[in-house]
């Protein structure tokens, strides 16, 4: 049990942080919502908003219910399979897709959908007179599905490879069929996940941005925060941008309340150890169809990656990565990355303590717990602003500012650390609670306690887990566009920037090395913080 000093000092670092995070947010909304009655009714709600609001929610269903068709026969096929050879590197590779930063990956399927790609180029040869274009709706579909098919099956194997032995042995034993199997066995426990799974990714359809901005193709095809971006950085309307704004707030909040509700999924299974005997689809016709569907799927996602690999080595990196504009947007987001890295893992560290803290208290007040609950969902609450929409806020309140290139990095930083927040904890907060209950106790009985107990006892067992949690946080900044989208000038350049720029003027060996270089650095992070996330699982259970 803590001390009363120490659960003081967590709860007054758990309100300082709570405070921060909601005067950032609430500075960068005061100028949305102060606009708002300046702009009218014909600046909050026009024919083009309610174009743009039908096109985001349009692009977020098709997108969601594609991923999930899609992923649902190859989840199937990969969790009949689990003897299958490589089929941990399969799950590992649709892993890689949530690592990679959009910009790379929409860079890797122009390679391969593009007009001059390999199968436009394939499709000509067979004797299509007209290549397909990658760009519009078609073209955000496909990139969706990029990311999202990969998402929805490693989840849906998951709980699929959870299932019980015993009921493939009765499977086996009644001798049903596959339709039988599928309808009493598979599908009721699909069923159970699929409505988080598809709240998860039509969240991530509705607040992409990146994607739409490079395959969009204009603006028959834009959503709510690709419109604020361009209301701002190419019409400059600012009543516009605060229209959208709020409205891509509202809709956050009602995904959020909707996403709150459906069950919680992960994609951690038994499939790296013990794996459950199956019975079913033993037969040639069932292997045909299996092996089909996984190396389609598995196509699909490897081939934008050796896409991006094999322009970027063709590049010219020595000379790229010797030139002063790589060297100063390198310089920039590695600092950006850092900073933002380390806040995030401070902020979430403190917003952790403070909830263990209100916890270790027998007789917390009505206060205390509805701060706790408070602290529970601030890390889902960061999202309710998006960073285009946060960038906006800060954007109009900078203008006020004669000095406002100097707080561009911060702004920045502060907004990548917020995005970070949640991914933080959940790496963070099994940890130090897991922690903590084990060894709270021994410390109070030896009398240690401040700061002896977190050098000597937290520190050894909370470094990794807190290295991980950085890792992510900085793979996350390290590929973000989104933030520094409004900001970006000739003397403030990130590297998804630099690739974005070089991609908008058709400088596309520079774009294809910059790719490279960007997804190497950013794949690497997110390896290591899954590489380093299982360690410390398998650490634990032993």
């Amino acid at each position: 049990m803590l001390t009363r000093r120490e659960q003081q000092t967590a709860i007054g670092g758990g309100i300082v942080t709570f405070a921060s995070v909601a005067a950032f947010i609430g500075l960068a909304t005061y100028p949305l919502l102060a606009a708002a009655p300046d702009a009218g009714g014909e600046g909050l709600w026009t024919s083009y908003t309610a174009r743009v609001l039908r096109f985001t929610l349009l692009q977020a269903g098709l997108s969601t219910l594609l991923s999930i068709g899609l992923a649902i026969p190859v989840a199937l096929a990969l969790a009949r399979r689990p003897h299958l050879p490589g089929r941990l590197w399969i799950l590992r590779l649709m892993a890689l897709p949530m690592g990679l930063p959009a910009l790379v990956a929409a860079l890797g399927l122009i390679t391969i959908w593009g007009r001059q790609g390999l199968v436009n180029s394939l499709l000509l040869r067979g004797g299509l007179d007209e290549p397909v274009s990658i760009y519009g709706l078609g073209g955000i579909l496909l990139a969706h599905v990029f990311f999202n098919l990969p998402l929805a099956c490693r989840l849906m194997v998951a709980s699929l490879d959870r299932l019980p032995g015993e009921y493939w042995m009765l499977a086996a034993q009644l001798g049903m069929r596959p339709v039988a199997i599928f309808r009493l066995i598979e599908w009721p426990v699909l069923l159970r996940v699929l409505p988080g799974i598809a709240g998860l990714i039509f969240m991530l359809c509705a607040t992409s941005f990146t994607l739409v901005l490079v395959l969009g193709g204009g603006p028959a095809a834009t959503t709510l925060e690709v419109a604020i971006y361009q209301s701002l950085r190419f019409d400059f309307d600012p009543a516009r941008a605060v229209g959208l704004s709020l409205l891509q707030i509202g809709l956050t909040a009602i995904l959020l309340i909707i996403l709150s509700r459906l069950p919680v999924t992960d994609d951690r299974s038994p499939s790296s150890g013990h794996r459950v005997r199956r019975f079913d689809g033993k037969g040639a016709a069932a292997r045909a169809w299996d092996t089909l569907v996984i190396a389609v799927a598995t196509a699909f996602v490897l081939m934008p990656l050796l896409a991006v690999l094999r322009a970027g080595i063709q590049a010219d990196l020595p000379r790229l990565v010797a030139s002063d504009a790589f060297q100063r947007a390198l310089a920039t987001s590695l600092l950006i990355a850092l900073s933002s890295g380390l806040l995030a893992v401070m902020a979430s560290v403190r917003l952790i303590d403070a909830r263990l803290a209100i916890a270790d208290r027998k007789n917390a007040g009505v206060l205390l717990r509805g701060f706790s609950s408070t602290l529970d969902a601030a890390s889902f609450l960061v999202l309710l602003v998006p960073p285009v929409v946060l960038g906006t806020g800060w954007f109009l309140l900078l203008r006020l500012a004669g000095s406002a290139s100097l707080w561009v990095g911060w702004i920045v930083v502060a907004i990548n650390a917020l995005m970070a927040i949640p991914f933080v904890i959940r790496v963070l907060a099994p940890a130090m609670k897991e922690h903590r209950d084990s060894s709270v106790r021994l410390a109070a009985s030896l009398g240690i306690g401040g700061w002896t107990r977190v050098w000597r006892i937290d520190r050894p067992v909370l470094t990794r887990p807190a290295l991980l949690a950085f890792s992510f946080a900085m793979s996350l900044s390290l590929g973000d566009l989104g933030a520094v989208a409004l900001f970006a000038s000739n003397d403030f350049v990130t590297l998804p920037w630099l690739l974005y720029s070089s991609l908008s003027s058709y400088r596309t060996q520079d774009a294809d090395g910059l790719a490279l270089l960007l997804a190497a650095a950013c794949l690497l992070l997110t390896i290591i913080g899954t590489s380093g996330w299982r360690m410390n699982g398998k650490h634990h259970a032993r």
